[in-house]
């Protein structure tokens, strides 16, 4: 896949995946979001006092999306997980929980979602 295909799948891919969660009643607080350090978070949702950060992989088949997510990425997804859990705390009285999700499409566009997947923080 070229250099612009690939960029413009992944988004399509995230914008399918956006949907499923504000489909299920979660909203979406960000996409695509940066933090300093060079790491970007695919999808960031909100379920009642959870947050949820969800890295989007788009690949022939689920199996081969799962490979697309390399021990380095993961390692900068977590380093901009921190950052923005200190850029915006959660208030006094929430009780905020964390979750990480790993969202899987294929050619077909078949979504599986890979709830409380481990980044490695």
């Amino acid at each position: 896949m070229s250099g612009a295909l690939s960029y413009y799948s992944g988004l399509a891919a995230e914008e399918q995946v956006a949907r499923q969660y504000e489909d299920a009643g979660q909203s979406i607080s960000a996409h695509r979001w940066r933090g300093r350090y060079g790491g970007e978070i695919d999808l960031i949702a909100r379920d009642g006092d959870t947050v949820i950060f969800v890295e989007v992989k788009k690949s022939r088949s689920h199996a081969r999306a799962v490979q697309r997510l390399s021990s380095r990425q993961m390692q900068r997804i977590c380093v901009s997980v921190q950052e923005y859990l200190m850029k915006f705390p959660a208030p006094a009285n929430c009780n905020r929980k964390v979750r990480f999700d790993l969202a899987l499409v294929d050619e077909q566009g078949q979504i599986k979602i890979l709830q409380n997947a481990y980044f490695g923080m």
